[in-house]
């Protein structure tokens, strides 16, 4: 070995040495963390997560607004004539301001109060006590208020959906009473029965534990028979259906039918209420039944009509995602795709055979696909939920999730699931009844003749969507 090698080595060992003893000292002298080191490690923790599922549900919140308007404003007001798409647009628009007031006031308490097995209490009416602090009851990981906010724009866009039964025949003022007093007496209780503490279908807890993950029979079911009613109602638009009433501009609609889409994640995934695994099961199930519900309603129209339509893969999409959504996060990724398809033919059976045969006008198929779906989908879920994506009842003693439904072998889930769609259907049909008596009788509801010939844009709001004169 050469000098300078040696001398390399010695003077390596004279940097290092103090080192090492410094960290053999620093070793020795260490002590064992403290509570209060732990308590603040633990907090640490818990933050991280309270701040990365408050960030998923707030862009949660946003995604299932943007259902609302532009997504069903869009998906709407294309599908009606043209005299008629500002007036449907506005139906939607309005619901985003007038239940966001209601709900402030009073109907978030109603919903998520502490009430009965049927209804709310009133601890939250204007928002008393609606915290930046986690509710418990309802989400741990994230703020009441983000909680609160959450479940407005589902509240907002149910009603919503109502309005596309009743396209170019409703006076704008009427709708708007009726709707608001809709969300009151019809959402609110159903709400507060299925996803409230100690409500009636609660799936934790309630007399009939009914599965409805983020909105089969709340949102679906309630929407989807009080279109009917309401269209059985107010009766056909004059000159239907003789006089042909296509949808003014497909491109619009097709451009909300994505945005609703899009939404969708934040409806369902989003309903996981934090940004766990959970919320990875009901995003890839919801991708998973619209696509397939597509395929479904255009191999469907492709044999009854011979073509494959862009209105048709597009009514297919929803139909999918309506029927996914109690069951969204329940089931597996093939069940998915199988209660997708099967929605997507059913939904086409009822809008193109059902509808015909009785000849009832809705006029854009809220209750061929959201009453229709809404209630497939609630039974789909009491067959394919399993425990292994959502143990929802627990386990027993032996630390074993207890089975969810029929794939679980707990047959009787289906039973809960029909009591669960039998209560929506009785409450919106009778409800949406009384209702539309009721403001008929006290301002009127459809437009006259002349207003409806005119186009609710100009008769309602004395402006028109298109100016091809300008």
């Amino acid at each position: 070995m050469g000098r300078k090698a040696v001398r390399l080595i010695l003077l390596s060992a004279f940097i290092l040495i103090p080192f090492l003893a410094m960290g053999q000292s620093a070793g020795a002298n260490a002590a064992p963390a403290s509570q209060a080191q732990i308590e603040a490690l633990r907090q640490a923790v818990e933050n991280a997560q309270m701040s990365g599922d408050n960030a998923w549900m707030l862009v949660s919140a946003a995604l299932v607004l943007l259902m609302t308007a532009p997504g069903l404003a869009l998906f709407y007001g294309g599908l009606v004539r043209r005299k008629n798409i500002l007036g449907t647009m506005m139906q939607s628009f309005a619901m985003m301001g007038l239940v966001t007031i209601l709900w402030a006031l009073i109907g978030y308490s109603l919903a998520f109060g502490h009430g009965n097995a049927f209804i709310g209490g009133f601890e939250h009416v204007f928002l008393r006590g609606v915290s930046l602090a986690p509710d418990p009851d309802y989400a741990k990981t994230i703020p009441e208020q983000t909680y609160m906010i959450y479940q407005l724009m589902f509240a907002i866009i149910t009603p919503a959906l109502i309005t596309g039964a009743f396209a170019e025949r409703m006076k704008f003022g009427s709708m708007a009473l009726f709707l608001s007093l809709w969300s009151l007496i019809i959402y609110t209780p159903m709400a507060h029965m299925v996803w409230g503490v100690g409500g009636l279908l609660n799936a934790s807890g309630g007399h009939i534990p009914s599965l409805d993950f983020a909105g089969g029979t709340v949102v679906h079911v309630t929407s989807g028979v009080s279109a009917l009613v309401t269209a059985l109602y107010l009766g056909k638009r004059m000159g239907y259906p003789k006089m042909a009433m296509p949808p003014h501009s497909m491109v619009l609609s097709f451009i909300g039918a994505c945005l609703l889409w899009v939404g969708w994640f934040g409806f369902n995934a989003g309903s996981a209420l934090s940004a766990g695994p959970l919320a990875t099961s009901a995003f890839i199930n919801t991708h998973f039944a619209a696509a397939a519900a597509a395929l479904g309603w255009t191999i469907a129209e492709w044999i009854h009509n011979g073509k494959a339509t862009a209105l048709g893969a597009i009514s297919g999409a929803v139909a999918g995602l309506v029927a996914i959504t109690p069951a969204s996060g329940f089931v597996q990724p093939m069940s998915a795709l199988l209660i997708g398809f099967v929605a997507g033919l059913f939904c086409f059976f009822m809008v193109f055979q059902v509808k015909a045969k009785f000849g009832y006008d809705d006029s854009l198929d809220a209750f061929g696909v959201h009453g229709a779906g809404g209630t497939l989908g609630a039974i789909l879920t009491g067959i394919f939920a399993v425990s292994m994506i959502n143990p929802a009842f627990g386990a027993d003693a032996a630390g074993k999730a207890l089975p969810t439904g029929g794939l679980d072998g707990h047959w009787s889930q289906v039973l809960n699931q029909l009591a669960g769609v039998g209560i929506a259907w009785g409450m919106s049909a009778v409800g949406t009844l009384v209702l539309l008596f009721v403001v008929d009788k006290a301002i009127g509801l459809r437009v006259s003749p002349e207003d409806e010939g005119e186009g609710l844009d100009l008769s309602q709001h004395g402006e028109e969507g298109y100016d091809f004169n300008s």
